[in-house]
């Protein structure tokens, strides 16, 4: 997945309301450096999935990324694997590709948003 090449200012999750939604009710909002990046590296390395297996079932979070300067914002939505599975990303707005993580990415993304910071 790709990211404007801009500073981040800040990553805001909300539980998802489902695919092609965005909940603007923010349970989490992450400012700090290692938070952001934890997120962005976890975005920028997952990898295309050749066949969606998720599209029956309801994203449970939203995940907004927020950039300096005024950009869009890129809205995603994030499928939590368990501890040692991966995680599934797909972008609010395309054509319903979906996107792999490690199973270490996961990981960190659990520890982060499960508890609500690092």
């Amino acid at each position: 997945m790709v990211l404007l090449d801009e500073k981040i200012k800040e990553i805001n999750i909300s539980i998802s309301n489902g695919a092609g939604e965005m909940n603007e009710e923010i349970i989490y909002s992450f400012q700090d450096e290692q938070s952001i990046k934890t997120v962005e590296q976890a975005i920028k390395t997952s990898v295309k999935e050749h066949q969606s297996k998720i599209n029956k079932h309801l994203p449970e979070y939203d995940v907004m990324v927020e950039y300096d300067g005024g950009f869009p914002a890129h809205a995603i939505h994030l499928w939590l694997g368990e501890e040692g599975e991966r995680s599934t990303l797909m972008y609010m707005v395309g054509e319903g590709e979906t996107y792999l993580t490690s199973t270490a990415t996961t990981n960190q993304l659990r520890q982060l948003i499960l508890s609500g910071s690092q």
